[in-house]
């Protein structure tokens, strides 16, 4: 009986995080970017390093419509759209008004913190679900996430869940994942379709689910997979961008961002710098006691002068 070898190219992992055989060829003089956009992933010589800019061509965008989460007794909805990492934040937020008939907030609550999982103590959790819920429907927020059911926005999602289940208004959460980290992703594609999603993850696999307590999502694609940062800066420059929008013509009000920290490591470190060092600054909020980077934020600034 023969063998069959396969090339060992196969096996090989690029540097996007995809096997070499997984990659689907870029057909030259494929379409220009549009408003909502995806990413296509080329091939080239394993001895050019891998980056965005060049091995990655736009294209019109193939995964957009409305998921349906199974399981839990009842199916929970949500809109999604898979865009590019460098979709231009009026376009985005044309989109959520104008195609997703989202009202402009009143106030953005960014949530940050732990991608891993953690535990909080019931009483600190119990503090934060109501008071981030109270927060959003009082004021008519919307809540920004990371959008998969792992750290912080596990919780975020628990929260979101305990508020359903006892009012019928939803509060409008939406996270932002990369594309390639999600888990099923496949079953997304499709253009205005009506999908299907199984919120059960695989223990073997490195990807994560979306979470289906949030109303929406927005998914960026970099060409990258199993990799997260392709919605940092996407994410970032909308909630900038939201900010800048006048809710009140009169006096000139924009609408106010508010950081929100639960637990979290370096890279959270890193966010409330970047918040603070916004002009005008980005007022944050960190949950002491919920662990990591909250706790070492909440010692610092306890222990530190008033001047700094």
């Amino acid at each position: 009986m023969g063998v069959s070898v396969l090339p060992f190219a196969n096996y090989c992992r690029c540097s996007c995080g995809q096997l070499v055989n997984q990659h689907v060829a870029i057909i030259p003089g494929s379409t220009n970017k549009s408003t909502d956009e995806g990413q296509s992933v080329q091939t080239e010589p394993p001895q050019e390093k891998w980056s965005v800019a060049k091995h990655t061509q736009a294209t019109a965008t193939d995964a957009y419509g409305i998921i349906e989460f199974q399981g839990g007794g009842h199916v929970n909805k949500a809109m999604y759209i898979r865009v590019s990492y460098d979709t231009k934040p009026d376009n985005l937020l044309h989109l959520m008004v104008k195609e997703w008939q989202l009202e402009l907030p009143t106030l953005l609550i960014s949530v940050h913190g732990g991608l891993q999982n953690f535990d909080l103590q019931p009483k600190l959790k119990q503090v934060f679900g109501k008071g981030l819920i109270k927060a959003a429907v009082t004021t008519g927020a919307w809540i920004f996430t990371g959008g998969v059911s792992t750290g912080v926005i596990r919780h975020v999602g628990d929260a979101l869940k305990d508020h359903s289940s006892k009012s019928r208004g939803k509060v409008c959460a939406i996270g932002f994942a990369p594309w390639g980290i999600v888990e099923n992703k496949e079953d997304l594609i499709g253009r205005d379709v009506t999908r299907p999603y199984q919120t059960m993850s695989n223990p073997l696999s490195k990807l994560s689910v979306l979470n289906n307590s949030h109303s929406h999502f927005i998914l960026a694609d970099n060409g990258t997979h199993g990799k997260y940062g392709a919605e940092v800066r996407l994410r970032r420059q909308l909630e900038k961008h939201i900010s800048l929008q006048k809710i009140n013509t009169r006096l000139g009000q924009g609408v106010p961002l508010v950081c929100l920290i639960l637990e979290g490591g370096p890279n959270v470190i890193s966010i409330v710098l970047e918040s603070l060092r916004e002009d005008p600054p980005v007022p944050v909020v960190v949950c002491d006691g919920s662990g990591r980077a909250s706790d070492i934020i909440s010692f610092a600034h306890k222990y530190s002068e008033e001047d700094g």
